[in-house]
């Protein structure tokens, strides 16, 4: 017969086993692409909302910026998974940096030039001779193979466009240094709106228009971890979490907003910049199932990317850049 003091001890091991499997959490490191904001706001939600700790993740979310490079994070160890876009994902891949996606948040490119009407630039044909301003560290890519479509050089002349090293602002559109300038219809638009300028003063051309998109935020691992069962559990499970963090997101734009404003240690953004770039960003996810990567559109850009011979981004096609793996082990989290 069991003695009250066994029962009391089983009692406390019981407990002590239960809280061990509390503190048993897998630790996730997500670096993002840029700074906090809604662009991201579904990894945000889900942690914010509980998501993550429901599939026992302890996730940490580092923000980026103009100095921070997610290839070279992670290949350095500072993060698990990283925020990036194709190209640069595929380029880093091609220098030696196995990048391999497991997850497509956005469906669609959010990617556009803005130009001053005032420029005299109201078509692609008006860019010649122009000054373009562009943003670099791996988010050239599109641009240039768009210009190598176009069939100008990027090198400046009549014939041609100069290429303005564009920092992370709208400033060189402001200050007319440049006709046009790179902006995301999310983001950098809305701040040349907030300066003065008025839809109708603008000409944008988006890249999704021109025929030249590439897939932007995804989520992407270093290829050897994918050889570990445990670590693609570990993914299966953030990558579920995330998206039913967009899920969330998707359906209460104004609450997500304001998650991420909580989450913003800079002080730098506010709920109507905040608010209105959510709304921007759900049209990007498009109408699929979220985090699903369609191999025609990895095709699609595979094949913009091939297409600038003069500066090739990537000089082949690359092989096992991408997996299902993750997003179908994803699928049946919780199940």
């Amino acid at each position: 017969m069991r003695t009250r003091k066994s029962v009391l001890l089983g009692a406390v091991a019981a407990l002590a086993m239960s809280m061990g499997m509390a503190q048993a959490a897998d630790d996730v490191t997500l670096q993002l692409k840029w700074v906090t904001q809604a662009q991201f706001a579904g990894y945000f939600v889900a942690q914010d909302r509980g998501f993550y700790e429901e599939v026992d993740l302890n996730v940490t979310i580092k923000p980026g910026g103009p100095d921070i490079a997610p290839p070279q994070v992670i290949a350095g160890g500072g993060a698990d998974v990283i925020v990036d876009w194709m190209p640069s994902a595929l380029a880093s891949r091609e220098k030696g940096v196995p990048l391999v996606n497991i997850s497509q948040t956005f469906e669609k490119s959010g990617m556009m030039l803005t130009c001053r009407k005032d420029s005299g630039v109201t078509s692609p044909d008006k860019f010649k001779g122009e000054t373009l301003g562009v943003w670099f560290y791996g988010n050239e890519y599109p641009f240039l193979s768009w210009m190598a479509k176009l069939g100008y050089s990027t090198e400046g002349g009549d014939d041609g466009v100069t290429v303005m090293k564009q920092g992370f602002n709208v400033d060189p559109l402001l200050q007319k240094q440049a006709a046009c300038i790179s902006t995301m219809t999310y983001n950098e638009y809305w701040q040349v709106i907030d300066a003065g300028y008025a839809a109708d003063d603008l000409q944008v051309f988006k890249y999704e228009d021109q025929g030249v998109a590439t897939l932007e935020d995804g989520l992407y691992v270093l290829e050897d971890r994918l050889s570990d069962p445990a670590f693609v559990d570990v993914m299966a499970r953030f990558v579920a979490a995330s998206n039913k963090g967009w899920t969330w997101a998707r359906e209460n734009p104004g609450a997500a907003a304001l998650i991420v404003l909580d989450n913003d240690l800079t002080g730098a953004q506010t709920e109507k910049h905040q608010k209105r770039m959510m709304g921007e960003i759900i049209k990007l996810l498009g109408t699929q199932k979220i985090g699903t990567l369609d191999p025609a559109d990895y095709d699609r850009t595979v094949d913009v990317l091939l297409a600038n011979a003069s500066t090739p981004v990537i000089t082949k096609k690359p092989e096992g850049a991408w997996t299902h793996a993750v997003t179908d082990a994803a699928a049946m989290v919780g199940k």
